[in-house]
């Protein structure tokens, strides 16, 4: 019989039991072990006992590349074995790999123990800048970065982000049985390409694209929202391109024009592909771009202006329809042909359900590109995104290439080319799991829930609400008096109760706006929504009985504009400064703060 490992230990030898006084034994008989060079007797547990052996003096191992070892029998009952290994250290020598690696106990009862928490593993540190020389046992290298990983935040209670976190364990198994499988491998996996196509179908026909039966969408997947806005962005400034350059015009000085409430990745596509960007500022009270404002900053530069359907800090929808009419009355002024992008990342998957009347999407004639996030309210776990085109026309031939080096003639047009196909599969299941009817329950619960938690913050009566009742499921709100603490210091202290809500100020021209931001996705339940009104009027009472003062996020402010005033004024006098004072110094010093860490690398 062929022995067999069942570690991948390399340093140790493990064997099977095979035969007993010459007498092979069933293989459901046989139990492995392992022996390790430092020890010279072995305990075993037999997978299960026979009377008819009970009286057996030795046994027969078979070792890998070896032959049969015989061990003679030193002790012996219906359940352990204990067994001397003749001639062990030449054996050792012999088949040696390396150092012991496992510590291996001899429990009272006799039975061998293996254990990572007796090992050396956890009185060691663990690498950070080189990889290590020798291999760790596949059981300890879990343990250690699953116990470090404990640190994290609990995924289901980061009320910070927009992704799903929870998936029905049919999907998780689908994931899962796709999760080798490479993407681009078109060829090799015709089907998963497939999948992605009716994919793009579908949410093209969901927003409404101007497709005929039978006809194939325009669109792709991307890891994100952030590749997907790349594409789109890469495609405008390529027919601005060629239009310039039919018409004899310079055409190296491209601008887009967005609101300053947009996500971090399109500044990264005005910085990456030198693209000025152009942001309409925001004002206290109306957290989102002005269309009106928009339009008077186009100009002949000017690649596309972008909408957010759905704002990171509020949630709100953008006036997309109003938009793309003045919009078309100031092309037919100047005959230009400025474009409209929307930014559908968070509410691409609930306006359709929700506010299905709602003129945002290909229903406008400027609307040329959609990017929507499969991995926010598309319901799948982070890492898929999409971006359609209205028409093949609005997605230059020039940006796509085609290669055959995999198979066969594959175009492809993404910023990635390896990418796992497993949430790809992932989407298309939630698309014909879920189907129309079940996508707007999930977002009917979810819109119930956030207003359910709004309801109970307000009667708390310390805040105000920032966030809309029109858009992403999501409570925006600041703190009506920061004189003694501020939303930091709320956000900091519900971490106590293992929430994670994100504290936060506005962009440009309305900074002093202070805010807490709460996400409501499919797995935040009523249940929890009650349970975090309870933990934050918990934490405001604890704030409410501390001494009268500042946080250390506010004094640090206020001890600086206090030493400038003394200085200015020649005395030691404080100046008092009412509440609005204070909340535009706080957040002038988070701005400033924030903007290093951007500097830096930091984002």
């Amino acid at each position: 019989m062929q022995s067999e490992w069942i570690t991948d230990r390399r340093d140790a030898f493990c064997g099977r039991l095979v035969a007993v006084d010459g007498k092979k034994l069933k293989p459901s008989v046989g139990s492995h072990f392992l022996v390790g060079p430092l020890i010279s007797k072995c305990t075993y547990r037999p997978a299960c006992t026979e009377r008819s052996v009970s009286s057996q003096k030795s046994i027969i191992i078979n070792w890998i590349d070896s032959s049969p070892k015989l061990l003679i029998c030193t002790s012996f009952s219906t359940s352990l074995i204990s067994v001397e290994v003749s001639n062990l250290e030449r054996e050792i020598e012999r088949q040696r790999v390396g150092k012991m690696v496992v510590t291996t106990t001899i429990a009272d009862s006799g039975e061998n123990l293996c254990c990572t928490f007796a090992s050396r593993y956890v009185r060691t540190s663990l690498p950070r800048f080189k990889m290590p020389e020798s291999s760790i046992p596949k059981d300890a290298a879990y343990q250690i970065i699953n116990d470090e990983l404990m640190l994290d935040g609990n995924p289901r209670l980061n009320l910070a982000s927009f992704v799903s976190t929870w998936m029905e364990p049919e999907c998780d198994k689908l994931i899962m049985s796709s999760i080798n499988k490479n993407y681009v491998d078109m060829d090799e996996y015709p089907v998963t390409t497939e999948l992605q196509n009716r994919c793009v179908n579908m949410i093209a026909n969901l927003f409404h694209a101007p497709v005929g039966d039978g006809e194939t969408a325009v669109g792709v997947s991307t890891v994100g929202s952030s590749e997907a806005i790349m594409l789109a962005g890469l495609a405008f400034k390529r027919k601005w391109q060629n239009k310039r350059k039919a018409e004899g015009k310079p055409y190296d000085k491209p601008n887009i024009v967005t609101g300053a409430n947009v996500q971090v990745c399109w500044e990264k596509f005005a910085r990456y592909f030198e693209v000025e960007l152009k942001e309409v500022k925001l004002k206290e009270g109306y957290y989102v771009m002005d269309p009106v404002k928009a339009v008077e900053m186009v100009d002949e530069n000017t690649i596309c202006v972008a909408a957010i359907l759905g704002s990171t800090l509020t949630g709100e929808f953008e006036d997309v329809k109003l938009l793309n009419e003045l919009l078309t009355k100031k092309n037919k002024e100047t005959g230009g042909d400025t474009p409209i992008h929307v930014d559908a990342a968070s509410g691409g998957f609930i306006a359709p359900f929700l506010y299905p009347e709602l003129d945002w999407d290909f229903r406008l004639p400027l609307v040329k590109s959609i990017n929507v996030s499969g991995h926010k309210y598309g319901l799948v776990y982070p890492g898929i995104g999409w971006v359609v085109w209205r028409t093949k026309d609005d997605l230059p031939e020039e940006l796509i290439f085609h290669i055959n080096y995999l198979g066969a003639d594959q175009p492809t047009f993404t910023l990635n080319f390896s990418k796992g196909a497993s949430q790809i599969i992932a989407q298309y299941y939630q698309l014909i799991r879920l189907g129309f009817e079940g996508y707007k329950r999930v977002m009917v619960n979810c819109m119930e829930n956030a207003k359910a938690l709004k309801e109970g913050l307000e009667k708390t009566g310390r805040f105000d609400i920032v966030s809309k009742d029109v858009g992403v499921p999501l409570v925006a709100f600041s703190h009506k008096d920061s004189s003694n603490y501020s939303v930091f210091d709320i956000s900091e202290n519900l971490r106590r109760f293992g929430w994670i809500v994100p504290a936060y100020t506005m962009p440009a021209d309305a900074e002093r706006i202070a805010v807490l931001r709460v996400v409501i996705r499919e797995d935040f339940s009523r249940s929890l929504a009650e349970r975090l009104i309870s933990d934050v009027e918990k934490v405001l009472k604890d704030l409410d009985a501390l001494p009268a003062r500042v946080s250390g996020k506010v004094a640090h402010v206020t001890a600086t504009v206090e030493e400038t005033v003394n200085a200015e004024i020649g005395g030691n006098a404080v100046v008092k400064k009412d509440v609005k004072a204070i909340e535009e110094e706080i957040t002038s010093h988070w701005k400033r703060f924030v903007d290093r860490k951007k500097m830096n690398g930091v984002c």
